[in-house]
């Protein structure tokens, strides 16, 4: 195996052979996951689904992934095919979506990546700036650059050339396309990274950015003696915050007086460095309860960095397991509190979405009517996208919460994922009883987990 080669004692031509065999075994895998994902579709046709329980509400239904010309697919089929390849339901969607259309839209590109003349990323590309062209414009495209989608020119101008040939497919959707561009203005707040970091982005018409510039430049200078222990970066960003705050030229207590509510919901461990310096780990939301975060930080970062930019306030951290549950199917919000600290991510194996204020609280276990008391509990949500609900309420997979933020998945081949607050996992062996890895858990005991009872 490639991963297990020893490479020390290789001479320099012995190692670049190696390496080269690494980037050929790994297009080939790329080409084959195409392959794979193509018949995948195929065996999944709208003829699969009955077309009455296809017409209620949330149910699987027919979808197109590809453009005009492909054939229809399962919906739910991106999921398993996914959670089999460690990627996201909507990354395997879009394989799914790009190996239909260089099926039957991709003309001679096709052939070429079976031979392994052209990258699998090159392929598509080519198909995905295609899809909204007609069949015959998008095999038109595709069979004009084939030639040059082997790598022989740098990917920058590649993305160029069928840009180009794009355009002339279609000028008129073209101007189109231009015109939505002229108009999809934004100023919005990017997602939060790590520290406790974000970024603002505003994108406009080039004068208009020019002009922002322009008067940020000269306001950064004309603070420059007000704010002599701030570097540039620094200096520039506070300008902004003077910009944006009327009055704050004049006194600089305005910008804390408009500045956003925060509230952090705190976990502290006793340091393990030499200072015993605690550490922190805050969840924030900001305004009117959006944005948010987490993460591991210090005592002097709440102190220092947010104190004068913002108003917090810190609440002890929430007695997640001495939550009382509750009847009823609405979850309380100390308990949709609880689950975004306690479960960050879409629980669905290899979700990929964090924003909890589009995602559901599911009841692991359904919650029915007159059912047992406490069925809405800390230990019975898992929150996901609507996508991955449907898939969980009426899909074929089965899911278990032995623990509170833990989760076991089976699909209905046997397959099994482990998902918890570090991500997801596939399990090396399936059954009926499924003893966990010691390595995982070690303070926990073994999970058993009874399909049968799900």
């Amino acid at each position: 195996m490639l991963g297990t080669t020893v490479l020390d004692g290789m001479g320099e031509e012995e190692l670049l052979a190696f390496a080269g065999a690494c980037a050929e075994t790994e297009r080939d895998a790329q080409i084959g996951q195409l392959r794979a994902a193509y018949q995948w579709a195929v065996m999944h046709p709208p003829e699969r689904l009955d077309p009455e329980e296809s017409l209620k509400p949330g149910r699987e239904k027919a979808r197109r992934y590809g453009g005009d010309g492909t054939p229809e697919v399962c919906e739910f089929a991106a999921a398993e095919l996914g959670a089999r390849l460690g990627v996201s339901t909507g990354a395997a969607a879009k394989l799914m979506a790009d190996s239909l259309d260089l099926h039957h839209r991709g003309g001679a590109l096709w052939d070429r990546v079976q031979r392994g003349e052209v990258k699998a990323s090159y392929a598509r590309h080519v198909v995905s700036k295609t899809r909204s062209l007609p069949p015959e414009q998008a095999v038109a495209v595709a069979n004009r650059v084939a030639t040059s989608a082997d790598g022989r020119i740098p990917w920058t101008r590649f993305e160029k050339k069928v840009e180009a040939e794009v355009a002339k497919a279609d000028p008129q959707a073209a101007r189109e396309r231009e015109a939505r561009a002229r108009n999809a203005t934004f100023a919005k707040k990017l997602r939060a990274d790590a520290f406790g970091m974000a970024s603002f982005l505003i994108r406009a018409p080039l004068p208009v950015i020019d002009q922002i510039a322009a008067n940020h430049a000269a306001y950064s200078a004309a603070i420059d003696e007000q704010f002599p222990e701030l570097s540039d970066d620094q200096r520039d960003v506070q300008a902004i915050v003077m910009l944006l705050t009327p009055g704050s030229d004049q006194d600089a207590a305005k910008v804390l007086e408009a500045a956003p509510v925060v509230n952090l919901y705190v976990h502290t461990y006793a340091g393990d460095d030499a200072t015993g310096m605690a550490r922190i780990e805050g969840h924030g939301a900001g305004g009117g309860g959006g944005g948010g975060g987490g993460g591991m930080v210090t005592e002097d970062y709440v102190r220092d960095l947010l104190g004068p930019l913002c108003r917090f306030k810190i609440y002890p951290v929430l007695d997640i397991e001495g939550m009382a549950p509750v009847d009823a199917y609405e979850i309380p919000d100390r308990h949709r509190q609880a689950v975004q600290i306690l479960t960050p991510a879409d629980t669905f194996p290899y979700g990929a979405c964090l924003d909890h204020e589009v995602m559901q609280d599911d009841h692991t276990i359904p919650w029915v009517p007159h059912g047992p008391p406490g069925q809405s509990a800390i230990g019975n949500y898992g929150p996901m996208t609507t996508t991955h609900h449907r898939i969980k309420t009426h899909g074929r997979w089965q899911v278990q919460q032995p623990f509170p933020g833990i989760y076991v998945w089976r699909d209905q081949y046997g397959a099994t994922y482990l998902v918890d607050n570090t991500g997801t996992r596939r399990l090396p062996e399936a059954g009926d009883a499924l003893p966990m890895v010691v390595e995982i858990y070690r303070d926990l005991p073994a999970i058993e987990v009874d399909w049968d009872a799900a």
